[in-house]
Protein backbone atom coordinates (compact mmCIF):
# COMPACT_ATOMS: atom_id res chain seq x y z
CA UNK A 1 0.00 0.00 0.00
CA UNK A 2 1.86 3.37 -0.96
CA UNK A 3 0.79 6.84 0.95
CA UNK A 4 1.30 8.92 -2.73
CA UNK A 5 4.81 10.06 -2.08
CA UNK A 6 6.98 9.32 -4.64
CA UNK A 7 10.44 9.36 -4.82
CA UNK A 8 12.98 10.93 -8.24
CA UNK A 9 11.58 9.62 -11.56
CA UNK A 10 8.14 8.72 -10.02
CA UNK A 11 8.35 5.43 -7.74
CA UNK A 12 5.81 5.15 -4.57
CA UNK A 13 7.02 5.05 -0.90
CA UNK A 14 5.20 1.78 0.42
CA UNK A 15 5.94 1.03 4.10
CA UNK A 16 8.44 -1.88 4.61
CA UNK A 17 7.42 -4.40 7.54
CA UNK A 18 8.07 -8.28 8.76
CA UNK A 19 6.68 -10.27 6.05
CA UNK A 20 7.57 -13.56 7.86
CA UNK A 21 5.53 -13.54 10.78
CA UNK A 22 6.33 -16.83 12.59
CA UNK A 23 7.30 -16.77 16.16
CA UNK A 24 11.08 -15.39 16.61
CA UNK A 25 14.10 -15.45 19.29
CA UNK A 26 14.64 -11.67 19.01
CA UNK A 27 13.23 -8.72 17.69
CA UNK A 28 15.41 -5.92 16.23
CA UNK A 29 13.67 -1.97 16.52
CA UNK A 30 15.33 0.01 13.95
CA UNK A 31 14.86 3.78 12.73
CA UNK A 32 13.35 3.96 10.03
CA UNK A 33 13.40 2.43 6.25
CA UNK A 34 16.15 2.60 3.55
CA UNK A 35 15.81 3.01 0.16
CA UNK A 36 17.15 1.18 -3.56
CA UNK A 37 19.77 3.36 -4.42
CA UNK A 38 21.07 3.67 -8.09
CA UNK A 39 23.38 5.19 -9.64
CA UNK A 40 22.49 7.93 -12.47
CA UNK A 41 24.18 8.80 -15.79
CA UNK A 42 23.55 11.12 -18.14
CA UNK A 43 23.26 10.54 -21.90
CA UNK A 44 27.09 11.31 -22.42
CA UNK A 45 27.79 8.35 -19.75
CA UNK A 46 28.49 10.92 -16.98
CA UNK A 47 27.85 9.98 -13.49
CA UNK A 48 24.90 12.59 -12.29
CA UNK A 49 24.50 10.94 -8.54
CA UNK A 50 26.46 7.68 -7.49
CA UNK A 51 23.58 6.57 -5.42
CA UNK A 52 20.37 8.60 -5.59
CA UNK A 53 17.48 6.92 -3.72
CA UNK A 54 14.49 5.94 -6.05
CA UNK A 55 12.56 3.20 -4.77
CA UNK A 56 11.37 1.41 -1.36
CA UNK A 57 13.48 -1.87 -0.54
CA UNK A 58 12.02 -4.89 -1.50
CA UNK A 59 12.35 -6.21 2.23
CA UNK A 60 12.54 -4.77 5.35
CA UNK A 61 16.69 -3.98 6.49
CA UNK A 62 17.23 -5.62 2.86
CA UNK A 63 20.92 -6.81 2.33
CA UNK A 64 21.28 -5.15 -0.92
CA UNK A 65 20.97 -8.35 -3.42
CA UNK A 66 21.88 -6.80 -6.84
CA UNK A 67 19.98 -9.26 -8.91
CA UNK A 68 17.10 -7.52 -6.88
CA UNK A 69 18.17 -3.95 -7.32
CA UNK A 70 18.62 -4.35 -10.73
CA UNK A 71 15.10 -5.56 -11.42
CA UNK A 72 13.76 -2.88 -9.39
CA UNK A 73 16.38 -0.28 -10.91
CA UNK A 74 15.49 -1.49 -14.63
CA UNK A 75 11.62 -0.95 -14.14
CA UNK A 76 11.82 2.37 -13.51
CA UNK A 77 11.49 4.51 -16.30
CA UNK A 78 12.98 8.11 -16.96
CA UNK A 79 13.09 10.60 -20.04
CA UNK A 80 15.99 9.79 -22.75
CA UNK A 81 17.22 12.94 -22.48
CA UNK A 82 18.37 12.20 -18.62
CA UNK A 83 20.16 9.43 -19.66
CA UNK A 84 19.61 6.19 -17.53
CA UNK A 85 19.75 4.36 -14.06
CA UNK A 86 22.00 1.55 -13.15
CA UNK A 87 23.20 -0.17 -10.81
CA UNK A 88 25.82 1.58 -7.79
CA UNK A 89 28.69 0.38 -6.49
CA UNK A 90 28.01 -2.75 -4.36
CA UNK A 91 28.64 -1.04 -0.87
CA UNK A 92 25.57 1.60 -1.48
CA UNK A 93 22.78 -1.16 -0.89
CA UNK A 94 22.10 -2.99 1.83
CA UNK A 95 24.98 -1.68 3.86
CA UNK A 96 22.98 -1.23 7.48
CA UNK A 97 21.50 -5.16 7.01
CA UNK A 98 24.83 -6.33 6.42
CA UNK A 99 26.14 -4.73 9.45
CA UNK A 100 23.42 -5.99 11.20
CA UNK A 101 23.60 -9.61 10.25
CA UNK A 102 27.42 -9.67 10.72
CA UNK A 103 27.96 -7.19 13.61
CA UNK A 104 24.88 -7.71 16.14
CA UNK A 105 22.92 -10.64 15.21
CA UNK A 106 25.48 -13.38 14.28
CA UNK A 107 28.29 -12.36 17.45
CA UNK A 108 25.15 -12.96 19.04
CA UNK A 109 24.39 -16.93 18.15
CA UNK A 110 21.31 -15.28 15.55
CA UNK A 111 20.73 -15.46 12.23
CA UNK A 112 18.45 -13.84 10.28
CA UNK A 113 15.80 -16.43 10.37
CA UNK A 114 15.90 -15.75 14.13
CA UNK A 115 14.96 -12.14 14.12
CA UNK A 116 11.77 -10.02 13.74
CA UNK A 117 12.51 -6.75 12.37
CA UNK A 118 10.83 -3.77 12.75
CA UNK A 119 11.49 0.34 12.50
CA UNK A 120 10.28 3.36 14.52
CA UNK A 121 8.93 4.44 10.53
CA UNK A 122 8.83 1.91 8.09
CA UNK A 123 9.25 3.96 5.75
CA UNK A 124 12.36 5.81 3.39
CA UNK A 125 12.82 9.26 4.11
CA UNK A 126 15.39 11.45 2.84
CA UNK A 127 18.27 12.24 4.32
CA UNK A 128 20.20 15.76 3.69
CA UNK A 129 22.61 14.47 1.14
CA UNK A 130 19.55 12.80 -1.00
CA UNK A 131 17.68 16.72 -0.23
CA UNK A 132 20.81 18.05 -2.10
CA UNK A 133 20.89 15.62 -5.23
CA UNK A 134 17.69 16.18 -6.03
CA UNK A 135 17.28 19.60 -5.73
CA UNK A 136 21.03 20.31 -7.77
CA UNK A 137 20.74 17.70 -10.27
CA UNK A 138 16.47 16.60 -10.41
CA UNK A 139 14.41 19.22 -9.97
CA UNK A 140 15.76 21.52 -12.73
CA UNK A 141 14.39 19.02 -15.63
CA UNK A 142 11.03 19.35 -13.57
CA UNK A 143 9.58 21.52 -15.68
CA UNK A 144 10.78 21.45 -18.76
CA UNK A 145 10.36 17.34 -18.73
CA UNK A 146 6.86 17.57 -17.07
CA UNK A 147 4.90 16.46 -20.32
CA UNK A 148 7.04 13.40 -20.61
CA UNK A 149 5.87 12.36 -17.04
CA UNK A 150 9.23 13.83 -14.85
CA UNK A 151 7.36 14.22 -11.17
CA UNK A 152 8.28 16.20 -8.67
CA UNK A 153 9.95 14.54 -5.30
CA UNK A 154 7.81 14.25 -2.64
CA UNK A 155 9.16 11.93 0.09
CA UNK A 156 9.10 13.64 3.46
CA UNK A 157 12.99 14.85 4.53
CA UNK A 158 14.09 12.76 7.91
CA UNK A 159 11.96 14.01 10.85
CA UNK A 160 12.97 13.88 14.35
CA UNK A 161 10.10 12.11 16.18
CA UNK A 162 9.78 8.77 14.07
CA UNK A 163 6.68 7.56 15.80
CA UNK A 164 3.57 8.50 17.32
CA UNK A 165 1.35 6.83 20.10
CA UNK A 166 -0.55 4.91 17.15
CA UNK A 167 3.01 3.66 15.77
CA UNK A 168 4.26 2.40 19.60
CA UNK A 169 0.58 0.67 19.78
CA UNK A 170 1.75 -1.29 16.59
CA UNK A 171 5.09 -1.91 17.85
CA UNK A 172 4.27 -3.37 20.65
CA UNK A 173 1.87 -5.48 18.79
CA UNK A 174 4.24 -6.95 16.83
CA UNK A 175 6.41 -7.36 19.45
CA UNK A 176 4.02 -9.03 21.43
CA UNK A 177 2.99 -11.42 18.24
CA UNK A 178 6.87 -12.46 17.63
CA UNK A 179 6.81 -14.10 20.76
CA UNK A 180 10.45 -12.99 21.43
CA UNK A 181 12.45 -12.70 24.62
CA UNK A 182 14.83 -10.62 23.20
CA UNK A 183 14.61 -6.63 22.31
CA UNK A 184 17.77 -5.29 20.89
CA UNK A 185 17.46 -1.62 20.44
CA UNK A 186 19.73 0.29 17.42
CA UNK A 187 20.69 3.18 19.03
CA UNK A 188 19.10 6.28 20.87
CA UNK A 189 15.95 6.65 18.63
CA UNK A 190 14.35 3.82 19.94
CA UNK A 191 15.10 4.23 23.61
CA UNK A 192 13.51 7.91 23.03
CA UNK A 193 10.63 7.48 21.08
CA UNK A 194 9.39 3.97 22.32
CA UNK A 195 11.06 2.21 24.85
CA UNK A 196 10.51 5.22 27.37
CA UNK A 197 7.02 5.69 26.21
CA UNK A 198 5.93 2.18 27.21
CA UNK A 199 7.91 1.48 30.60
CA UNK A 200 10.00 3.73 33.12
CA UNK A 201 13.69 2.79 32.40
CA UNK A 202 16.32 5.07 34.40
CA UNK A 203 18.17 6.12 30.61
CA UNK A 204 17.50 8.47 27.76
CA UNK A 205 19.84 6.68 25.37
CA UNK A 206 22.53 4.63 24.90
CA UNK A 207 25.47 6.63 26.76
CA UNK A 208 23.46 6.87 30.00
CA UNK A 209 22.54 2.95 29.92
CA UNK A 210 26.08 2.40 28.77
CA UNK A 211 27.20 4.17 31.95
CA UNK A 212 24.35 2.43 33.98
CA UNK A 213 24.90 -1.09 32.87
CA UNK A 214 27.60 -1.38 30.78
CA UNK A 215 27.62 -1.69 26.56
CA UNK A 216 25.95 -4.88 25.66
CA UNK A 217 24.46 -6.54 28.59
CA UNK A 218 21.02 -7.22 28.97
CA UNK A 219 18.44 -5.39 31.43
CA UNK A 220 14.86 -6.69 32.53
CA UNK A 221 11.55 -4.38 31.44
CA UNK A 222 7.84 -5.42 31.34
CA UNK A 223 5.91 -4.52 27.96
CA UNK A 224 2.45 -5.58 27.52
CA UNK A 225 2.58 -7.86 30.46
CA UNK A 226 5.34 -9.77 29.19
CA UNK A 227 8.80 -9.75 30.59
CA UNK A 228 11.12 -9.01 27.88
CA UNK A 229 15.29 -8.91 27.83
CA UNK A 230 16.55 -5.18 26.75
CA UNK A 231 19.69 -4.74 24.52
CA UNK A 232 20.45 -1.06 23.46
CA UNK A 233 23.63 -1.52 20.84
CA UNK A 234 24.51 1.59 18.00
CA UNK A 235 23.09 1.68 15.12
CA UNK A 236 24.60 0.07 11.98
CA UNK A 237 25.99 2.95 10.95
CA UNK A 238 27.95 3.81 14.02
CA UNK A 239 29.60 0.12 14.01
CA UNK A 240 30.07 0.28 9.84
CA UNK A 241 31.67 3.33 9.69
CA UNK A 242 28.92 3.88 7.40
CA UNK A 243 28.66 7.63 5.87
CA UNK A 244 28.90 9.93 8.81
CA UNK A 245 29.43 8.08 12.22
CA UNK A 246 30.52 8.13 15.53
CA UNK A 247 34.58 6.63 15.90
CA UNK A 248 33.03 6.48 19.78
CA UNK A 249 30.33 3.60 19.18
CA UNK A 250 32.79 2.13 16.60
CA UNK A 251 35.20 1.60 19.17
CA UNK A 252 32.72 0.55 21.78
CA UNK A 253 31.37 -1.91 20.02
CA UNK A 254 34.69 -3.15 18.09
CA UNK A 255 35.34 -3.93 22.20
CA UNK A 256 32.40 -5.81 22.47
CA UNK A 257 32.99 -8.10 19.10
CA UNK A 258 35.97 -9.24 20.40
CA UNK A 259 34.60 -9.84 23.84
CA UNK A 260 31.50 -12.02 21.82
CA UNK A 261 34.41 -13.65 19.91
CA UNK A 262 36.19 -14.50 23.63
CA UNK A 263 33.18 -15.82 25.23
CA UNK A 264 32.93 -18.14 21.49
CA UNK A 265 36.77 -19.22 22.21
CA UNK A 266 36.55 -20.33 25.83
Amino acid sequence: MSNGYQFPFGEYVHPVVQDDRNPKKVFVLGVYASAVHAKWVDKNGKIVCKALAVASEPQIFWDGNEKEAKEIINRIEIPSELGHLELPDKNLNGPSAKALDERILAPLGFERNDAWLCDLLPESRLNGGQLVAISKKYNPFLEKLANEGLSEVTVPKKPEKFCDKERIKEITKELLESQADLLILLGDKPIQQYLKKVVKVPYRGLDEYRKLFEYGKCTDVAIGGKMIKVLPLAHPRQIARLGSSSKKWYAIHQKWLAEQNNKKGS
